[in-house]
């Protein structure tokens, strides 16, 4: 701080800091439980939604400049998670995806029994759900895990809204079929 005749003055450049930690703050903590739960849906990992929560606002603090002039910053900072989430996802094998994913899903105040039901239930939805092509297992994810919307999926995905209404019906109907042909239905 400068002083001038008995007068504090901050500088324009502290201020600014102080202006940016506060706008960073604000963003952890209405976004973070968000980012948590996309990269959580994508890699099935805590540790690893974990990461990519930190690394999404290591992000931002990198391209802290932008942040005024993006318009829609909830969707900005789900895109930039779910980017780095599917980088991660490729370099994870299979066997290392959490197992306790679907049993998160599954609702807390039902009898044990009928828990591990919906819970056997939910893997074998997601088995079926990663065997979907990457688009369609994609809206999948935003729409029924993230209960977005197809202006919001268009915008994360890079795709028009009528590109992402079309993958949705076919990533459902094909996966209503797959379950229904297993005997799962």
């Amino acid at each position: 701080m400068a002083s001038v005749e008995g007068y504090s003055l901050e500088l324009p450049v502290v201020e600014r800091a102080r202006s940016e930690q506060a706008d960073l703050a604000a963003l952890v903590g209405t976004y973070s439980g968000l980012l948590f739960r996309i990269a959580h849906s994508v890699l099935r990992s805590r540790h690893e939604a974990e990461e990519v929560v930190q690394d999404t606002f290591v992000r931002v603090l990198e391209h802290r400049r932008e942040l005024p002039g993006v318009r829609d910053v909830r969707v900005w900072l789900i895109r930039i998670a779910w980017n780095l989430a599917l980088d991660r996802r490729r370099k994870i094998r299979p066997e290392q995806l959490d197992g306790v994913f679907a049993e998160s899903l599954a609702a807390r105040n039902v009898p044990a029994d009928r828990a591990l039901h919906d819970a056997q239930r939910m893997k074998v939805v997601l088995a079926e759900m990663e065997r979907l092509p990457k688009a369609e297992k994609h809206v999948l994810l935003l729409s029924a895990v993230e209960e977005m919307g197809t202006s919001e999926m268009a915008e994360v995905l890079g795709k028009s809204e009528s590109a992402v209404r079309a993958l949705l019906f076919r990533a459902r109907t094909r996966l209503r079929e797959r379950l229904e042909k297993g005997g799962r239905g």
